[in-house]
């Protein structure tokens, strides 16, 4: 990613800005995801909430179950109510799991993984060459060194 990425919601109302690279992509075929979505996968690009400045509107935060039992945190616009993006794991807002759908060049953030593939509905063809998993993944493992880096400053 060069420069800044920039997104929104349907209507318009709220903008955001992505002022870094994500640290990791993903593309989830989780059921939950699926239900969610009310489409075959998502995909979530993981970057600091810090990092995503908000330009016009303001997202609304929708608590929903998360099969962790801990919540996932979806904000959404309070007009068309596209989901912008999401707090996972108890819903505190330090790390932004971004609807890269929800971007103005969704194509500019490929999925560096496919993770849950063992729900992937059967029609759904993988990018060849992009890691696939049936759950989830050790990051330690498959992230970048920057990216690792930069999770360990915002957990410890």
């Amino acid at each position: 990613m060069t420069g800044s990425l920039e997104g929104g919601c349907a209507c318009g109302q709220v903008r955001y800005r992505l002022t870094s690279a994500p640290m990791f992509v993903h593309c989830c075929h989780c059921t939950s995801c699926q239900t969610e979505t009310g489409s075959a996968f998502v995909i979530n690009a993981l970057i600091e909430s810090d990092r995503v400045e908000t330009i016009a509107g303001a997202a609304e935060p929708v608590m929903t179950p998360s099969e962790s039992g801990r919540g996932q945190q979806i904000w959404r616009c309070p007009t068309c109510h596209v989901a912008l993006w999401s707090n996972y794991g108890g819903a505190t807002d330090v790390l932004r799991f971004v609807r890269v759908g929800t971007l103005d060049e969704p194509a500019a953030l490929p999925p560096d993984i496919h993770i849950y593939t063992r729900s992937k509905l059967p029609w759904v063809t993988l990018t060849e060459g992009v890691p696939a998993v049936e759950a989830y993944y050790d990051s330690s493992k498959l992230w970048p060194a920057e990216s690792r880096a930069r999770r360990k400053a915002l957990f410890g």
